[in-house]
């Protein structure tokens, strides 16, 4: 693409049927998503794709020139969507239609069911993008690496070394209980920051910025749960996009940022914390316990808008030591079974038969002294 023109990178993420279980995506489901996407860009509605699956999680990366929220490129992934839904139920895959993606299409994406992470921008010289998916997880895991990758200058030290990042970065927090905005900038407000994404399960990182000309430089699907009487009815699959080099920190600082497998809540049920593993493509296959919770990396150079890539960033020996922690934590937390920390607390767990317990308990609660 010539001159400033405008490219739009979507990565929209769902669950539309497990694999044995929620372990992985069965190969149907891919191909399918390939012909649609296939055929929108033979039609000229998109650059270029690529489609990818993490757990059971279906994931479309996308490049068009539409701009975010774009209509016609979210009611593609919509259909494209159901028609994997539609494979997922003819094969008889875990959860397949069992009400995860709404039935109508409003317009946007959003709130709808699948997750969206969205940014726009103009090609530099060299664009190198990572694109980082998580299964077995929830929408506010990606706080605790944004505030190493773009604040914390032990993990990037960029923000002291490269004199185009000294200004350093803001970031746009959501807090999906009370449906509002905040942006703190850094350094400055990186205690207050801290103060709110250290809850992930209510503040949730949703965007950074950089300070010195405002250029987006990653960007969250921050869509949570929606209850609807006592049900899930929507549920996002966490995906997060970074812009690096040249200005923004390098591939190696946002990497180094999962070197330390950290704990998120998530896991069997999406009702425990378990430590976040990253793995390459070929091991995101969550079987313990549904778990342990899974993080993969795609590195792509864009190219006119086209995705050259991905590279598998997590296939390499330098994270084993951080695989090797992720199971031994995972071996401690799970001989905790039903008891907190491993159990999440009652209002943050995606399931749970609490309400029902106590309706059948309520009458025998004897008032203390």
């Amino acid at each position: 693409m010539p001159g400033e023109s405008k490219l739009t990178l979507s990565v929209i993420t769902a669950a539309v049927g497990g694999f044995i279980g929620h372990v992985s995506s069965h190969p149907d489901i891919l191909d399918t998503a390939k012909e649609w996407l296939h055929t929108a860009r033979e039609k000229g509605l998109i650059i270029d794709f690529h489609v990818l699956r993490c757990g059971d999680d279906l994931e479309l990366i996308i490049t068009h020139e539409n701009g975010p929220d774009d209509r016609q490129i979210h009611e593609l992934a919509w259909k494209t969507f159901m028609a994997c839904q539609d494979a997922a139920v003819e094969l008889k895959l875990y959860a397949a239609g069992r009400g995860i993606l709404k039935d109508t299409f409003t317009g946007s994406l959003k709130c709808m069911g699948p997750g969206v992470a969205e940014i726009e921008f103009a090609e530099r010289k060299s664009e190198p993008v990572l694109i980082l998916m998580a299964n077995k997880t929830s929408v506010g895991s990606w706080n605790l690496p944004l505030y190493k990758i773009f604040a914390d200058p032990f993990n990037t030290p960029g923000l002291i070394l490269d004199p185009t990042m000294l200004d350093g970065f803001s970031f746009r927090v959501s807090d999906i209980k009370e449906g509002r905005e905040i942006t703190l900038k850094t350094p400055a407000e990186s205690h207050y920051l801290l103060a709110l994404a250290g809850s992930p399960s209510r503040y949730i990182i949703s965007g950074v910025f950089r300070n010195s000309d405002s250029d987006l430089a990653a960007v969250v699907s921050a869509q949570k749960c929606n209850i609807v009487g006592g049900k899930i009815a929507a549920k996002c699959e966490p995906a997060a996009i970074f812009r690096c080099q040249a200005g923004f920190p390098a591939v190696g600082e946002v990497m180094e940022a999962f070197s330390f497998p950290y704990l998120v809540e998530g896991w069997m049920r999406g009702s425990h914390t378990g430590p976040l593993m990253p793995v390459p493509f070929y091991e995101a296959n969550p079987t313990r316990f549904d778990g342990p919770p899974r993080v993969i990396g795609a590195g792509f150079q864009v190219s006119d808008g086209r995705l050259i890539g991905p590279h598998d960033m997590f296939d390499d020996p330098s994270f084993d030591e951080a695989r090797r922690t992720a199971n031994q934590v995972t071996d401690y937390i799970r001989r905790h079974g039903p008891f907190q920390p491993h159990r999440m607390p009652e209002p943050e767990m995606e399931y749970t038969a609490m309400p029902i317990v106590m309706d059948k308990l309520r009458d025998r609660f004897k008032k203390i002294g």
